[in-house]
């Protein structure tokens, strides 16, 4: 029996990469019984050599459809028709020409919550346009704003625009408007653009630099490396570790443990001293190694923390602890999050594949079994 918070709440998922599939994830690992419709010439293919391996497939089951043969599209609606929310990410008009847009779906499901994931959104002039995460957060502010100082903007992998902005604002959004159907009756469009996602994961920096006090300038604010006291350290053998001694009661005890003197430094929040109090914490970091450091600094007040590869973090004590991450058919993956006391997530399915489940999703979904071959023999399923 299914125990995750959302236990009970059905999803359809068209078949897409990236953020549609974090965002379907992070709902199944909740206990939502999520159908990805993948499509035909896909059935029985992975992005990997081995599915086990993509692990934005996990947690759900994967039906292949011709969504363009008339069989085939009316399978997704009568799947929709159950369905408390939908997930779609291609370009605006794509759902439209298949028959499965806003109005097509609301005739069958007047309830359903339509989340629609783009980069652009769904209207304004670069609608249509292709665009992967770095474009997205290009066009938000937040690249601009992340890198060295007198270097380029760094590329923060693809977790602000596509994971960050794009698949945690699609979850969001999804379960507000399954909880207001509940009260309303009616279902409503969820239009969800990384831009506008990652513009609204950068609004305390907005206001920093309305206020004067957030620069243009990469590398010279408080949270963007330009501060000493908010930094990643070298240590002597080559490791690095992580100080974000912000407050000042914390930064006093980073110089203590440090053993650098207090009173003959300059203030910690003159500016004009960050690089020269920088090249002095280099200094004294690079003299012992991540783990010397871990035995005097880690579980203080300093705000410390190793900086851990993928092959290293689930070794680490409170890692372990937590149970943060899983092992699942000798794949490292992080386990759900968050938790929840009383209706604890799990991973429902290792990843599917593409068609891997069509027969017994469909069946489960209540189509019977001679339908299901109707629609093999038809070709619209496989």
């Amino acid at each position: 029996m299914k125990m995750g918070p959302l236990a009970g709440v059905k999803i359809v998922e068209m078949g897409g990469i990236g953020p549609g599939p974090m965002c379907a994830l992070l709902l199944a690992d909740m206990g939502a019984d999520i159908v990805r419709i993948d499509r035909m010439e896909d059935a029985g293919l992975g992005v990997h050599t081995d599915p086990k391996y993509n692990l934005l497939m996990r947690g759900r089951r994967s039906v292949a459809v011709d969504s363009k043969s008339a069989e085939g599209r009316e399978t997704i609606l009568k799947l929709i028709e159950q369905a408390d929310g939908l997930i779609e990410g291609f370009r605006p008009g794509v759902m439209e020409r298949l028959g499965l847009g806003p109005d097509d779906v609301f005739a069958r499901n007047p309830k359903i919550a339509y989340g629609r994931m783009t980069g652009w959104g769904q209207d304004g002039p670069m609608a249509k346009a292709a665009g992967h995460d770095l474009n997205y957060i290009a066009l938000s502010g937040a690249l601009h704003a992340i890198g060295r100082k007198d270097g380029p903007p760094t590329p923060p992998l693809n977790l602000v625009g596509d994971f960050g902005g794009g698949a945690l604002y699609l979850a969001m959004g999804l379960l507000a408007a399954i909880l207001e159907s509940k009260t309303s009756g009616k279902g409503q469009v969820v239009d969800v653009s990384m831009v506008e996602g990652a513009a609204s994961l950068m609004t305390t920096f907005f206001g920093l630099k309305a206020a004067g006090r957030w620069s243009d300038e990469r590398g010279t604010n408080i949270l963007d490396s330009g501060a000493h006291f908010y930094d990643v350290y070298e240590t002597s053998d080559g490791e690095y570790v992580s100080i974000g001694s912000i407050e000042g009661k914390f930064y006093k005890l980073l110089l203590e443990l440090t053993g650098l003197d207090q009173e003959e430094l300059p203030k910690q929040m003159d500016e004009s001293q960050w690089p020269m109090l920088k090249e002095k914490l280099a200094g004294v970091f690079k003299t012992k190694t991540r783990a010397e450091w871990c035995d005097i600094m880690e579980g203080t007040d300093v705000c410390f923390a190793p900086v851990l590869s993928l092959s290293e973090v689930a070794d680490h004590p409170h890692n372990k602890a937590r149970g943060s991450f899983v092992e699942i058919d000798g794949v490292l993956q992080p386990g759900p999050a968050p938790k929840f006391s009383r209706t604890q997530s799990e991973i429902q399915h290792p990843p599917c594949s593409a068609g891997q489940h069509t027969d017994e999703a469909l069946s489960d979904w209540g189509f019977d079994a001679a339908a299901i071959s109707d629609l093999k023999a038809k070709g619209a399923v496989r």
